[in-house]
């Protein structure tokens, strides 16, 4: 299995303009997942808020863009967590960590996009906030998934040449604009607004 940290860098970088504060990848123990980030500090300016971040439990591991507005009764809610730090992406993982993603994403208010993935399962979860405000893209690339929240970050993908999607292209010169889940390239999505993908072990979605 290749090593997937020079790609999620290349990734990674596509996004700089994104958040220029702070960048890092994660790479699961297995090297069969990997997240970039990059960061625009806001909520926690420490680094007690640099992303990918893992629960405290070990078990999840987050890149999350966003902000939640609920964020501190989210937080109250969670006993007996001992914080590291008081950025919203440490309250979305620990509540994910205690309750699941879905349960989270029904407690969640605000405007986000974001990967996690379980290490315990085996699985991954691509999850979007109600009104799509943060964008989501995914699709596969020679037996990869791959995913982000623009499109450039997927080109940095080694391999990744889709074709022009002639629909989409039809719906962007009569509206300047490709809805969801399509997008400019064929077998690219983006996922809806308040829908969440979940993909087992087997790649199963």
């Amino acid at each position: 299995m290749r090593d997937l940290t020079p790609v999620l860098r290349e990734m990674t970088a596509a996004l700089r303009h994104r958040g220029p504060d702070h960048s890092d990848v994660w790479v699961s123990k297995g090297g069969e997942v990997g997240f970039g980030h990059a960061r625009l500090a806001i909520v926690d300016l420490s680094e007690t808020g640099e992303q990918p971040m893992s629960s405290g439990d070990g078990r999840w591991t987050i890149t999350y863009n966003g902000e939640l507005y609920n964020c501190d009764y989210l937080r109250r809610s969670l006993h007996s967590v001992r914080w590291r730090g008081c950025s919203d992406t440490e309250v979305l993982v620990e509540h994910i960590a205690r309750h699941g993603v879905p349960e989270t994403l029904k407690r969640a208010k605000g405007m986000f996009a974001f990967a996690c993935w379980d290490t315990r399962e085996s699985e991954l979860w691509l999850a979007r906030d109600r009104f799509g405000e943060k964008p989501l893209y995914y699709g596969l690339c020679r037996g990869s998934l791959v995913f982000a929240s623009e499109l450039k970050a997927l080109r940095a993908f080694p391999g990744f040449a889709p074709d022009i999607d002639r629909n989409a292209l039809c719906e962007y010169l009569r509206w300047t604009n490709v809805p969801s889940p399509m997008t400019i390239y064929e077998g690219v999505q983006k996922l809806p607004p308040a829908h969440f993908v979940r993909i087992g072990e087997v790649g199963a979605l």
